[in-house]
């Protein structure tokens, strides 16, 4: 929107803060090459257009706004003669895309001194070389240190997920390997003891039945119910009395094996009947045996299926041999980050999934959501171990609108409502020296919204932490091709001095 062009006083521009120690000439100067405008109440530019003038509050009320998602959020408002905003970055010249990073608005009549973003950056260049050269070092090496910083901390959450499924992989791995070699053991014992009974004087229909018995039995292991406890304990001694009262040595070592499988009093019942008095003790053995190997069967199938899960989950996590844009399952993304940070939970720390599964996919670039969720949980697992170690880590997920909410709630020490607005800045952090970078929650920032035109939000009491990231279900129009994130520009909050 276009203002009312009115009379430059350099009197009254070097009256604000930001002009009162230029000289008369140099006032001069700007009202010369530059305006004072009257705007009405309404649109006065918007986010992302180019940015083509250099705005001074001289009197009314000026409202700063960001989009996020599909809402306007407002971010600053002000009467304060001299605050500026608009094109505040032109002095750097072409070597950054020179756009407005906020909307702006004015609720009443209100003036603007103001000066076109070439004039801005020559008279910059000419009247303060030295502040120029200096603001040009601090736009660039804090661009190029969050950069470095930021690969940095992607190298050091990488190195951490690597211990992390390093550990988790080990466990069943060790597992499949110690069961492999007891299951070379035991086949080893039963064909020796299959050799001791078929060498015996038992007739061709005992034989025959023992191996019925022995493969209903593998099928009961298959079938094993799930006891308490107490249930074991009271089963274990009735089969234990059973074999002792049978004259069957080391009952009280068999006993937990067939309980475990499965198998009761009635079943050896079933088993003295069919194979009779003689053979009994060798034919308990060897279904022993039976037990044990078909036991450890299943203990190297679950082992290699959790390897295998672990597996999946780091693929899913790093989204190898996948697009980089499609449409995701949140869900599917969270589980596998949760698979991948196990390791560091720990025993104290709970973690309670309440998805709501109606939730449709969305479109995404779902390497990168893994780096939000993996950052947001990370700093839920320190402030649980921060206020004592223990904690509840709640993911959920909803419908809200036509957006998909994911919500990380801890239980943690809470964010201090002095720093609360400012954990999304870069650099800040609350960790000690050389434990966080304070990019974090920046770089979580700038994936939700700049990326995927969310937002993510924060509400926070000691005992009861929430960010909220929203997500729209639908994809932009003319959606961009992927960008590196450390190259979009951080968050710009115009100056104002109070």
């Amino acid at each position: 929107m276009s203002g009312q062009r009115m009379p430059c006083s350099p009197k009254e521009i070097g009256s604000l803060f930001l002009f009162e120690k230029l000289t008369s000439e140099q006032l001069g100067r700007l009202c010369a090459e530059g305006r004072v405008e009257l705007f009405q109440p309404g649109h006065v530019y918007s986010e992302g257009d180019p940015a083509t003038c250099f705005f001074v509050l001289i009197e009314g009320e000026v409202v700063l706004s960001r989009k996020v998602g599909g809402d306007d959020i407002e971010v600053v408002r002000s009467s304060h003669p001299g605050s500026y905003t608009g094109a505040m970055q032109a002095y750097i010249g072409d070597r950054v895309k020179q756009v407005y990073n906020n909307s702006m608005r004015v609720t009443q009549p209100t003036r603007f001194f103001v000066l076109p973003a070439d004039t801005f950056a020559a008279v910059m260049r000419e009247w303060f070389p030295m502040a120029v050269h200096l603001l040009e070092g601090v736009f660039f090496g804090s661009k190029n240190s969050a950069r470095l910083i930021g690969q940095r901390e992607r190298l050091l959450a990488l190195g951490s997920l690597s211990a992390g499924l390093t550990h988790e992989l080990n466990n069943p791995a060790a597992a499949a390997v110690r069961a492999t070699a007891s299951l070379r053991e035991r086949v080893a014992k039963m064909r020796h003891k299959l050799a001791i009974i078929s060498s015996g004087p038992y007739p061709p229909e005992q034989l025959a039945s023992l191996i019925e018995i022995q493969e209903r039995t593998a099928e009961r292991v298959a079938k094993a119910p799930s006891l308490s406890p107490l249930e074991a304990s009271d089963r274990e001694d009735e089969i234990s009395d059973w074999l002792d009262d049978r004259g069957i040595t080391d009952g009280w070592r068999l006993a937990p094996t067939f309980v475990q499988a499965g198998l009761d009093v009635d079943w050896l019942e079933q088993v003295a009947a069919s194979v009779g008095e003689e053979i009994l003790e060798a034919a308990v053995g060897w279904l022993n045996y039976t037990v044990e190997t078909e036991l450890l069967m299943d203990e190297i199938e679950d082992s290699t299926k959790r390897i295998s899960s672990l597996v999946d989950a780091a693929k899913q996590y790093s989204q190898l041999d996948r697009a980089p844009y499609q449409n995701s399952d949140v869900h599917e993304l969270l589980d596998s980050t949760l698979m991948m940070l196990a390791g560091k939970f720990g025993p104290e720390i709970k973690v309670v999934k309440d998805y709501d599964r109606s939730l449709p996919r969305i479109p995404s670039y779902p390497a990168e959501l893994n780096q939000v969720w993996t950052n947001l949980i990370d700093n839920a697992i320190a402030a649980m171990k921060s206020a004592g170690g223990q904690g509840t880590l709640t993911v959920r997920t909803a419908l809200d609108n036509d957006h998909a909410l994911v919500e990380f709630r801890d239980t943690g020490t809470g964010i201090p409502a002095e720093i609360r607005d400012r954990i999304f800045d870069p650099f800040f952090t609350t960790k000690p020296v050389g434990e966080g970078t304070g990019l974090g929650l920046d770089i979580s920032w700038r994936i939700v919204v700049n990326k995927h035109h969310g937002s993510l939000t924060v509400e926070s009491v000691p005992g009861d932490t929430r960010f909220q990231v929203l997500l729209p279900l639908t994809a932009e129009e003319g959606e961009a091709a992927p960008v590196n994130i450390e190259d979009t520009e951080t968050p710009e909050e115009p100056a104002h001095v109070q």
